[in-house]
């Protein structure tokens, strides 16, 4: 007996609330749905219907199997419809959201090889320095920096940012390069309000996490120009590793203090959690996977 199709019998009988309209349903005849009830009742030795000769009510056995086989049969249409997305197209409307200086940086060039290759996309970029509400807000995916909290979203890292102390070679020719976490106090510093909320630096030694004040000469909402403060030698700043990672390579800046950083920030695509995505949901997200998984931000 094909044990898939007498579960999709038992479960249209029951929905259908007869042997007949469900041989109407199916397409067959009622001598058959009647003999594929029989078997399946033979072969796991219960009852699961007791029948009249008006109504059909499901037994104790009957219940528990009719839910077992609802979720059974819901499993295989959902992997059947992921298969046909798989091979289909992407096409329709996307809507993606990063922080402005990491979207410019890594997912607008994303955005626009996945637009050229697939022309039936269009896509609407929000990069904002700030916690997205993607359900709200009609987000489709994102890429966030930390852990997300909201337990509907689904994450998936695809690399890690370190959090650096900084300076320009010639701010720490003119006031020296600080050893000890201790010596930041006595430093200019410059701090973007995104990452440093107040006047203060968090900082790792040995097991401990310690908190420096420290004397603002500028403080910024705005990341380019609280970047372009330090390397132009204002003073000190602390930002994450992707936003320095080009100004350390042309020597503009360098780093302080490594051995004293906090623990890395985990980078991940989140989209929220459904049990279909999307052709072209599910596409972008492997764009952005493999394509992040090989870019160095630190």
């Amino acid at each position: 007996m094909d044990k898939f199709a007498a579960m999709t019998t038992f479960v249209r009988i029951v929905e259908k609330g007869s042997l007949t309209a469900a041989a109407n349903a199916l397409n067959t005849s009622l001598p058959t749905v009647v003999r594929i009830l029989a078997t399946l009742e033979r072969q796991l030795g219960v009852s699961l219907l007791n029948r009249t000769t008006r109504r059909i009510h499901l037994t104790d056995e009957g219940a528990q199997y009719l839910e077992r086989c609802r979720a059974i049969l819901s499993e295989v249409q959902d992997a059947e419809a992921e298969l046909r997305s798989s091979q289909a197209e992407p096409q329709g409307a996307l809507t993606v959201t990063a922080s402005v200086l990491f979207g410019r940086r890594y997912v607008a060039p994303i955005v626009s090889e996945f637009i050229r290759r697939h022309q039936n996309v269009n896509v609407e970029m929000l990069f904002v320095d700030r916690v997205v509400n993607m359900v709200e807000e009609g987000v489709d995916v994102g890429v966030r920096i930390g852990h997300p909290k909201d337990s509907s979203l689904v994450a998936i890292q695809v690399g890690h940012v370190r959090r650096v102390i900084c300076a320009s070679p010639r701010y720490l020719r003119r006031h020296g390069i600080p050893r000890t976490p201790d010596e930041v106090r006595t430093h200019r510093c410059i701090r973007h309000i995104g990452l440093s909320p107040r006047n203060e630096w968090s900082f790792r030694v040995g097991r401990r996490v310690v908190t420096i004040p420290i004397t603002c000469v500028i403080v910024c909402n705005e990341i380019d120009s609280t970047l372009n403060a330090c390397t132009t030698g204002i003073g000190l700043g602390m930002f994450l590793s992707y936003q320095t990672a080009p100004y350390r390579k042309s020597k503009k800046i360098r780093y302080v203090l490594e051995e004293f950083e906090n623990e890395p920030v985990p980078v991940q695509i989140i989209y929220p959690h459904t049990r279909r995505l999307s052709t072209t949901v599910r596409a972008f997200v492997d764009e952005c996977v493999r394509n992040l998984r090989h870019v160095s931000l630190d």
